[in-house]
């Protein structure tokens, strides 16, 4: 395919695909190639410091709020940027991977807003992410409409939720593309090619270009998001503070830095969101090699406990006082088809939205269409016409370091079913994820790569501090490999054996799954064509 650039010389190192050449354009092409040049370089020392850290905190050094910013979080002063248009009410956002079927049933959900996701919900395949940049296109210019060979017409409403993207985080490459013989970063991929050709179109549909930000550990990294989006901004000739960002606090180093981190986007920031399952992971992540560290099932660690409280009180606190939308986390339950399991399962998320409700949230996530009615009952009984809960600062809550680091308090061993449960779903979505699909219904619930990742990391974390032995582990490991491979004759059984002995039960922890696994399994690169 011919990549001729304007300026940035960009090598497509993939067969183009139907309509590729719609979105790799030689424009957009230059946009990517201006982003990694003005960037590349900053966001590899960033994760340089973050290999730094982790050793710090891995050989015995405390975590705390910084005294280096302490003038930050003193300040009663800063705000972060209003509200922007369609994301003033956000009491219920729906995710899932861009994808043209999800797409149509997202933006027709009821939601007020679409988390499309580039990240943990899609597969990286080369063509799930020029076709999710596609589906993007598409709804926006509302020409997504079609009719599967089944008959199914999927087709836009008239009143569709607003649409936020989020991006690849920032360990992660696309290395099919390069600039001067280098891999881009993903995350410039993702944000560069839905901004180039939809912000502008965004904004003269009434909203604008808007984003969530994944895995962010310090407000150094958020700094950086906001330096590139003041230069896309400079570059296309949009009017700078038109963008917005929601981070996820999902690591537990950017629960330190919550306010930083506003302080960091304020010009663009749009609120924080609470992300479980990816905090958890960055937990043992961070101190798996401490026993008051030792998590039990995931399946007992809920919102509930103690340091899981102090979190996401301390996130609404943080966001209100500074004037933006604290939004509350997954509910994964898909519904189902037997009515006294859907009702216990819708009875559950009830519960848990109403307790984010009742605690200041202003909205919160589903993962599906049948879950908008629930969500949107529980904020609105708190939140009535109002569109937000801004207003409640929260000024109760006191949360110091020891209480988001008080683990200890619900510790508990593993029993053998969450031993299996871990086995079982990992398997399972890294053989979906190996043949391109990020976002899987996995025993009742809608998973995605936050889910293998903590699934994953507990088993490492169980097997180093003895817990659970590895010959137990091995033996569920046969059993449910060859359960996968007896109910999906299809599974590629051995590559994904060998993915999670590889990160699950090495003795050095990596620190994701997704870099190494997409090098070897999901790049497919030609030579590049000029």
């Amino acid at each position: 395919m011919s990549t001729s650039a304007l300026t940035h010389r960009v090598q497509v190192l993939a067969e183009a695909g139907h309509r590729h050449e719609e979105i790799l354009t030689p424009e957009a092409l230059d946009f990517i190639g201006h982003l990694a040049a003005a960037f590349g370089a900053r966001r590899s020392e960033l994760l340089k410091e973050r290999t730094r850290r982790a050793s710090r905190l891995a050989s015995g050094h405390g975590l705390d709020f910084s005294i280096a910013t302490a003038a930050v979080r003193a300040d009663p002063s800063w705000r972060v940027a209003p509200p922007a248009p369609g994301l003033s009410d956000r009491r219920v956002e729906i995710t899932g991977p861009p994808e043209p079927r999800m797409a149509v049933n997202a933006l027709n959900s009821g939601a007020e807003v679409w988390m499309a996701d580039f990240e943990d919900a899609t597969s990286p395949t080369w063509e799930n992410l020029v076709e999710g940049q596609l589906t993007l296109l598409d709804a926006i210019e509302r020409r997504i409409d079609f009719t599967t060979p089944e008959g199914k017409t999927y087709r836009l409403g008239d009143q569709v939720a607003t649409i936020v993207v989020r991006p690849r985080g920032w360990h992660l490459l696309e290395e099919h593309l390069e600039v001067d013989g280098r891999p881009v970063p993903a995350a410039l991929v993702d944000f560069g090619l839905y901004f180039f050709h939809c912000a502008q179109r965004q904004i003269d549909a009434g909203k604008g270009p808007y984003f969530y930000l994944p895995k962010l550990e310090n407000h150094y990294e958020a700094r950086l998001w906001n330096d590139v989006f003041v230069f896309a901004q400079e570059f296309l000739g949009i009017p700078r503070g038109t963008v917005r960002a929601t981070v996820l606090i999902e690591t537990i180093t950017a629960a330190f830095e919550m306010e930083e981190i506003l302080h960091a986007l304020r010009e663009h920031s749009s609120g924080l969101n609470a992300g479980r399952w990816d905090y958890l992971f960055s937990l043992i992540k961070t101190f798996g090699h401490r026993t008051d560290f030792l998590l039990p099932d995931r399946a007992k660690v809920t919102m509930t406990a103690p340091f899981m409280r102090a979190y996401t009180e301390l996130l609404v606190r943080t966001c209100h006082q500074r004037g933006a939308h604290a939004i509350g986390g997954m509910a994964a339950q898909v519904p189902a088809k037997d009515a006294e399991a859907n009702e216990a399962a819708l009875a559950k998320v009830r519960l848990d939205k109403e307790r984010e409700a009742e605690d200041g949230f202003d909205g919160s996530w589903v993962a599906h269409p049948g879950l908008v009615p629930v969500c949107r009952s529980a904020f609105d009984d708190v939140l009535g016409g109002r569109p937000h809960q801004i207003e409640r600062t929260r000024d109760d809550v006191e949360v110091t370091a020891a209480n988001l680091l008080s683990v200890r308090r619900i510790s508990d061993p593993p029993t053998q079913e969450g031993v299996r449960t871990n086995i079982a779903v990992a398997l399972r979505y890294f053989d979906a994820w190996l043949r391109g699909s990020g976002a899987v219904a996995l025993y009742g619930l809608m998973e995605d790569a936050a889910t293998a990742e903590i699934a994953r990391v507990q088993i490492w974390q169980w097997l180093r501090h003895r817990v659970v032995d590895r010959e137990t582990v091995l033996r569920v490991l046969d059993e449910e490999t060859a359960a996968l491979g007896s109910e999906f004759p299809w599974a590629r059984v051995e590559e994904v054996r060998t993915l999670f002995e590889r990160t699950a039960m090495a003795k050095e922890l990596p620190p994701f799954f997704t870099p190494d696994a997409y090098s070897r399994h999901l790049v497919r690169q030609t030579e590049a064509r000029s």
